[in-house]
This record gives C-alpha cells, sequence and structure tokens, in this order.
C-alpha cells in the first residue's frame, strides 16, 4: 500500500515546477541551516533535474553551511560525459552554489564493491538524517540505481541491511554502479521525487498498484511508512 503520506502535485510545465520547487528547497534548507547550523542535499542524474538545477543554484541562502551527495552514480570516471557528478558540477555547483560542499561517489577504489565502503565512508561527515533527498524514477520503475533485475537489488532493498552504499548494476544499459541502498535513502528528514512527461506518469501510476517491490523498486519508498514522500511532476 502506498504511503498515507505522499503527496502529488502536478505542474503545466517544468520551468513552473522548477521555479516552485527549487523555493521549497531553499526554504527547507534555510530553515536546517537555522535549526541546526548545517543542512544537507541529496541528488539524483540524468536530464530531467538540470532545470530544476539551473534554477536552484541561484538561490539566496548560506550554501556554505550545505553539504550536496548523490544517491548514485555510474562507475565512471567524474570527466566522463556519463558521470552524475560531473552534471551536479556542471548545472548545479556555480554561482551561489559553488560555496556548497559537495561530496561525490566515484573514487579510486577497483571495483564498485570497494568502492561502496569508501563512498559511505565519505558520507560519514554529511549531517544526517538528510534534510532532502532528491529522487527521480526511470521507465522501469528504477530509482536512484535500484534497478529491477539487478543481481544486487534484494539485498539493496532490504528494509533490514545497514544503511550504505552498495555496488549495482544496470541490466537495460549495462553500467556498473554505486548507489545509496533503501535504508540509507529513508534516512531523510523528506523524500521529493521528481518526474518529467506523460510516459513516467503512467510509470508512476504503475509504481502505486499492486505487485512486488522488486518489479519496480520505487515501490519500496512509496510504501514505506516513516519518511514524508512529495511526487511532482510536469509535462
Amino acid at each position: 500500500m502506498t504511503n498515507a503520506n505522499v503527496e502529488i502535485k502536478r505542474f503545466e510545465s517544468a520551468p513552473a515546477l522548477a521555479a516552485r520547487v527549487t523555493g521549497d528547497i531553499a526554504l527547507q534548507l534555510a530553515r536546517a541551516i537555522a535549526d541546526r547550523g548545517r543542512a544537507s542535499l541529496l541528488l539524483s542524474g540524468g536530464h530531467s533535474p538540470i532545470v530544476l538545477f539551473e534554477q536552484l543554484r541561484a538561490q539566496v541562502f548560506d550554501w556554505n553551511r550545505v553539504s550536496i551527495a548523490l544517491v548514485d552514480e555510474r562507475w565512471v570516471e567524474t570527466t566522463d560525459s556519463g558521470s552524475n557528478e560531473r552534471m551536479v558540477r556542471e548545472s548545479l555547483l556555480r554561482d551561489r552554489a559553488a560555496a556548497a560542499r559537495f561530496v561525490g561517489l566515484k573514487n579510486p577504489a577497483a571495483t564498485p564493491e570497494l568502492g561502496a565502503i569508501v563512498a559511505w565512508n565519505a558520507l560519514a561527515s554529511i549531517p544526517r538524517p538528510f534534510d532532502l533527498t532528491v529522487l527521480g524514477m526511470g521507465d522501469d520503475g528504477h530509482t536512484a540505481s535500484l534497478f529491477p533485475a539487478s543481481p544486487n537489488l534484494k539485498q539493496a532493498l532490504d528494509p533490514q541491511a545497514p544503511a550504505g552504499c552498495i555496488g549495482m548494476w544496470s541490466p537495460s544499459a549495462p553500467h556498473a554502479r554505486l548507489s545509496l541502498n533503501l535504508k540509507a535513502l529513508l534516512d531523510s528528514r523528506r523524500i521529493l521525487i521528481f518526474i518529467r512527461g506523460e510516459a513516467k506518469w503512467r510509470t508512476y501510476a504503475a509504481a502505486c498498484g499492486p505487485g512486488p517491490v522488486e518489479e519496480m523498486p520505487l515501490r519500496a519508498v512509496l510504501r514505506q511508512q516513516q519518511v514524508p514522500v512529495e511526487v511532482v511532476w510536469a509535462p
């Protein structure tokens, strides 16, 4: 059953969505800074959130008190065109947001499995619970790098597993990856799911329906009862 705390907001366009959501994110981070002196923001990669990041970097608050990290990363160099870190640096960590502290997941370890340990240790410096975690969703119902049919999916979705990073594999677009597991994603004060396009809306509707979480891993986030979830959508 879907979390009763899931709130859905639909917008008429991507710019309208970005304008509203960036203001909400800035307000939440500013409140965290006022309450605790620091704020933490976890982000997803891909092309969809670029419009969001480009507006967010202009928001006015104490960016130097914000720590930013990713929920997942391809196991490629940070200069690679497929690197989520590269995308975040180019679209967000500029202008005012250049003052934020960024913690990347990709590291010099020999394998994603070893790299997962290094990455999680690096994330230990970021305040938790994370103040806001921004997730996307793929056409197959994956979120972060929690892909259906990935060999490590059961382990990654295990609610009893310790919070951490895990080496993952994308069967549809073969790439070794790193991802936060479900327990780590849920160590958040609030989760925002960012969706664009009619096809993605249909996928989201399917994820809200019955079926195993392994079939559409986003269900694990939608069905949990501990963290408020906001879903924002635009064509």
